[in-house]
């Protein structure tokens, strides 16, 4: 019987791998993003956002779900094409609130509450502007609102202020209107273009009494951001840059005042760089915060926890031992520790310093990959990525003790046989250790040389961590291995590791790079004359070098990327970056066609590229990649140009992501599938 039992687990085992496939674009439209939990007052529900696709309305649409503790129960708690965010309870845990755009009495993103004992949800606020986030005070009578008052609401066009983009096609010639700037950074992407001068984010207190919002402080030209009450409820915590003439600085500090509209604000720190993420201690004497590097390494902070005295006084660091960027401060239930998150070597992870100072303490070993972590009522729960999985809900129960909450994957998940992913180091050029994460396609073969891809990531003050990324295993299972870098100028080594490429991109990131495809080779694993390279943001910028400064590359796809950073001075959001660390053109003109190599050595790029990007992106305009895409052209090197209408740098069309991914493999196919590459052999050797 035994016998018989184990043959036929044999069996259902063969049958249920045979089943398995490779991963498929369409398989993009059906994973389920889940993000945002929030733990009710009593510590028994859980709410929730879950994104997905909307193909009728080529988007992702949100919507609010909620759990009960032991996972018995969900349920949904809307539905239909609008989307929903910024989802809390009440105080009390009687009201569910969000932020939407839905069809209500007053237009664009206001704040609606649900009743939990049952009924429709109902518009809370009629403001003209919109509402960027809000927080509830703790006697639930207020409601402190990050605010736009000036400028458009977010009605006018889907993307936001898309009518201020200027792109000619989005509205008709009698309602535009010239767009008048007396800003120094005049700029923004995410739907803005052009930001009008009274359009400023500041905080409104707004009365659920008398429905009526009114402003923290009088001073119209500043943005406010981060507003969090004591938990008596009798002051709020705030951050803002309020210099003469902020666009010009990046002097952000934390304030306090008494939580009434008017009052006196008083600035409790004096350090360049304080993030936006603050937090009260519980007895409501101290307040959390997150501070960056000295002013000149702006681009390439590195965050650190710090504490100061809610009255103001001397600040305490207490995270300068651990050399690793942090994020989300929030003072534990009994006030004894501090907990945060960590970015830390291809991981991201939880962690807690005591509140009075001394040893951090990592609460999950790497490698790991959260996005979310909250506490409440003695519960935990954490949003939990891996390579093989994509983000879920879990209660934390302690340890390495998780119990699933939800599993919106899950049946997907069961279908796909994945490429296998795991952590590579090698040695650039000058000795440094580089780590990455490398996929093999599923049915790789040991011995066996493979095309390979190097797919960067952006920032450049990001990694890439242990998370399921549909990107790799989608070139994964089209044969590709794929190899990702964390290259200087990533977050996650620490300090000296992203300022590394101050002023100096495009040649320590390029090296690292560059020794990643060495390694490849060496390693027995890719074919050298089928590499290829390619990436978004700062990795189509990085692409641009690599492809400037060595010729083995095949195929290189540079998406929202730029070469001649000179003719985006005042063309895209950067000015004040590009002030601070290289100085204005007129002043180093030498250090700018350096900084801008790829397009004045256009010369030495035989790579074939394919360059793309959104028409209406603001963060790195198109025109990066349309003045690359020209030289190489007027030089006869193998290039084509893709512009997508009406996308910002971050796409929001589901039928130009899924498009962006089919010329990505086709580009890719084209140059290193032998059976169909054109290009034939080409010697590899740096230039």
């Amino acid at each position: 019987m035994r016998r018989a039992i184990f043959a036929l687990t044999l069996v259902f085992a063969a049958l249920t791998m045979s089943a398995q496939r490779s991963i498929r674009l369409d398989d993009l439209e059906r994973l389920k993003e889940v993000s945002a939990p929030e733990i009710s007052p009593d510590g028994q529900w859980v709410l929730y956002t879950v994104s997905t696709v909307d193909k009728e309305a080529d988007r992702r649409e949100s919507q609010l779900w909620e759990v009960s503790w032991d996972g018995a129960q969900t349920i949904p708690l809307t539905s239909g094409h609008d989307n929903f965010s910024e989802a809390r309870w009440s105080p009390d845990g009687k009201y569910i609130s969000f932020l939407s755009s839905r069809t209500g009495p007053a237009k664009g993103s206001q704040i609606w509450v649900l009743d939990r004992r049952g009924g429709e949800a109902r518009q809370l606020t009629a403001l003209k502007g919109r509402i960027r986030s809000y927080v509830w005070s703790p006697d639930a009578t207020q409601i402190a609102l990050v605010f736009h008052e000036g400028g458009s609401d977010d009605s006018e066009s889907e993307g936001g202020r898309g009518g201020r983009q200027g792109t000619g096609g989005e509205a008709s010639r009698e309602q535009q209107k010239p767009f008048v700037e007396d800003r120094y950074a005049f700029k923004r992407d995410s739907g803005l273009g052009y930001v009008a001068d009274d359009d400023h984010a500041r905080i409104y207190f707004y009365s659920l009494a008398t429905g009526k919002a009114e402003a923290l402080t009088p001073r119209e030209d500043v943005d406010e951001a981060g507003p969090v009450w004591s938990h008596d409820g009798k002051k709020i915590a705030f951050v803002s840059n309020r210099d003469k003439d902020p666009d010009r600085t990046r002097n952000s500090q934390v304030y306090v005042a008494d939580a009434q509209p008017g009052a006196p604000i008083r600035a409790i720190t004096n350090a360049e760089g304080v993030g936006q993420s603050v937090a009260w201690s519980k007895d409501n004497r101290s307040i959390v915060y997150t501070v960056g590097s000295e002013l000149r390494y702006n681009f390439h902070s590195l965050s650190r926890l710090a504490v100061v005295p809610a009255e103001g006084g001397e600040r305490r660091i207490l995270t300068e031992a651990l050399d690793r960027g942090v994020s989300n401060p929030e003072y534990s239930e009994d006030g004894k520790w501090i907990n945060f998150h960590v970015a830390d070597d291809l991981s991201s992870y939880p962690a807690r310093v005591p509140a009075e100072g001394g040893q951090v303490e990592k609460l999950l070993r790497p490698p790991v990959a959260i996005t979310n972590w909250t506490e409440k009522a003695g519960h935990a729960v954490i949003a939990k990525s891996d390579d093989d999985h994509p983000a879920e809900l879990f209660a934390w129960e302690g340890g390495t003790n998780f119990r699933p909450l939800t599993k919106l994957n899950d049946s997907l998940i069961a279908e796909l046989n994945l490429g296998k992913t795991e952590e590579v180091h090698f040695k650039s050029k000058d000795g440094s250790e580089v780590h990455g994460l490398l996929v093999r396609p599923a049915d790789y073969v040991q011995g066996k040389k493979y095309p390979a891809l190097i797919r960067i990531h952006g920032g450049p003050t990001a990694q890439d961590v242990h998370s399921f990324q549909f990107e790799r295993q989608f070139f994964a299972a089209d044969g590709y291995l794929v190899l990702a870098i964390n290259y200087r100028g990533s977050v996650g080594r620490g300090a000296k590791w992203s300022e590394a490429i101050y002023q100096n991109w495009g040649h320590k990131d390029v090296e690292d790079i560059l020794a990643g495809a060495d390694y490849l080779v060496a390693a027995g694993l890719a074919d050298p004359d089928r590499l290829g390279i390619g990436g978004w943001s700062y990795g189509g910028v990085l692409t641009d070098y690599v492809i400037a400064s060595d010729t083995r590359f095949k195929a290189a796809i540079s998406g929202a990327g730029s070469a001649n950073h000179i003719s985006l001075y005042g063309h895209d959001q950067y000015t004040f970056l590009y002030d601070n660390e290289f100085g204005p053109p007129w002043k180093n003109p030498e250090l700018w066609i350096k900084f801008s190599y790829p397009f004045f050595q256009a010369d030495k790029i035989h790579t074939p590229t394919l360059f793309m990007g959104g028409l209406n992106d603001s963060n790195v305009p198109v025109l990066g990649g349309e003045q690359l895409y020209q030289a190489l052209k007027t030089l006869e090197v193998p290039t084509e140009l893709v512009v997508y209408p009406n996308q910002n740098h971050g796409f929001t069309s589901e039928k130009f992501i899924r498009d962006r991914y089919e010329r990505y493999l086709a580009w890719y196919d084209r140059f290193l599938k032998p059976s169909s590459s054109p290009t034939g052999s080409q010697s590899s050797g740096t230039q």
